[in-house]
């Protein structure tokens, strides 16, 4: 009889054992977690600027092991780090870490030092810092093709690289930050330095070609009409170098375009070609006495020869025919006033004329009313015109009215004189 009592005794005591166990099992389980949002930054610590591990996406499934503050530690693809408590939910009790800090490491695992191997491989590739981007693209809010988008990049514009993730760079533009793909970056070109030695070789075989093009004279040429001017580049808005006298020589270096590149007292610029003539005017002034009375008027009637550019000049301002009077205007977009449109018209040609009609009255060379051509400035009392030929010139007339043509008696009163600019 005692022999059964402690057979039960013995069955009874080990149910009991494997009821206590499955308990313990069960208390001991590991909660799991499930992930609420359309993307969730896994984080090497609990830490909204910390290292981003890995993306995860909606419905991904977590391991939780415990509780830090706002932020959940769990593992999730082998990786162990932080997802924030409101982007996920979580089924179970879960321990909490009050001594967790925000320093706190992620444990160590080969999965980690693979991501971080890739990240540093990326950012070597990439290049964190200024970077531009290579086209038009969209700035997404995460790391996601499907994310919502924030604003446009625009091509060449230029962005912050702040972080490199599994082929996605997150970038600040202004006070916008964002992501989008690398290969939307221009990537930095590797520079190969050379020698010192082999970069002096190289300068001294190159330089040579360049000084013999420069120095390649074609001929040697005069300018043919005053106040010519020559400019930095080739069109009629750049820069002045110098400003030549009819006759002055130069050396004709190069020619396009209509333009000649010229070489003139050690400087070179650019000159219109047909304000250049293989021969020097031929220039002649009255014989009178050089007395103060008589000076002035020897320059009045000074013979100027006609540069041959004047019929240019006449076809070149007629087209700016009806054409608005604007007070103080110089384009045609804005409107002339009468210096406004003659110095455009001459600028066209290679000639600077002061912005005022008084200013422009001092231009160039005088020729008497007889000798008047195609092309010469006509100075009124206050007005100019430019003379088009058969007693008629071409002007930007006063308020209410557009650039014409009319006889050079009507143009203004008080008719002052002519100067040859070209």
């Amino acid at each position: 009889m005692k022999s059964k009592m402690n057979i039960k005794s013995i069955v009874i005591m080990a149910a009991v054992s494997i009821i206590s166990l499955f308990f313990i099992n069960m208390s001991l389980a590991v909660s799991t977690g499930k992930v609420t949002v359309e993307t969730a930054n896994l984080r090497e610590t609990a830490d909204e600027n910390a290292k981003i591990l890995e993306l995860l996406s909606n419905n991904d499934q977590v391991e939780v092991i415990e509780k830090t503050g706002e932020w959940y530690k769990v593992k999730a693809k082998g990786m162990t780090g932080y997802i924030r408590q409101d982007l996920m939910t979580v089924n179970g009790e879960v321990a909490k870490d009050d001594t967790a800090t925000k320093n706190e490491t992620v444990e160590p695992s080969t999965t980690n030092n693979e991501v971080e191997q890739k990240t540093e491989t990326e950012e070597k590739e990439i290049g964190l810092g200024k970077q531009k981007v290579v086209e038009n693209t969209k700035l997404k809010i995460v790391p996601v093709i499907n994310a919502t988008d924030i604003i446009e990049l625009k091509k060449d514009q230029e962005v912050n690289v702040i972080e490199i993730m599994n082929g996605w760079v997150c970038v600040e533009s202004g006070t916008t930050k964002g992501w989008i793909r690398k290969e939307k970056l221009q990537k930095e070109e590797s520079k190969v330095e050379q020698p010192a030695d082999q970069q002096t070789q190289e300068t001294e075989i190159k330089q040579p070609e360049t000084t013999v093009q420069e120095q390649t004279v074609i001929k040697t040429l005069y300018v043919n009409s005053t106040s010519i001017n020559v400019r930095k580049e080739a069109n009629t808005s750049a820069e002045i170098v110098a400003n030549l006298p009819v006759n002055t020589s130069v050396e004709v270096l190069a020619e396009n375009n209509g333009w000649s590149k010229v070489r003139v007292n050690g400087k070179e610029g650019y000159i219109l070609s047909s304000l250049l003539s293989t021969k020097k005017q031929e220039t002649s002034r009255s014989a009178a006495p050089r007395t103060a009375s008589t000076q002035e008027t020897a320059k009045e009637t000074q013979t100027v020869p006609a540069s041959g550019n004047g019929s240019s000049v006449v076809a070149y301002a007629k087209q700016f025919i009806g054409t608005k009077y604007t007070y103080g205007g110089s384009t045609p977009s804005t409107g002339f006033d009468c210096s406004g449109f003659t110095s455009y018209v001459y600028k066209n040609f290679g000639v600077s004329l002061p912005r005022t009609s008084g200013g422009q009255s001092g231009a160039g060379v005088a020729v008497s009313r007889d000798n008047l051509v195609a092309g010469d400035l006509v100075i009124y009392s206050g007005h100019v015109a430019i003379y088009v030929g058969g007693g008629q010139v071409i002007h930007a007339p006063r308020p209410g009215k557009s650039v014409c043509i009319v006889p050079l008696n009507q143009a203004a009163s008080n008719y002052i004189g002519a100067r040859r600019v070209l």
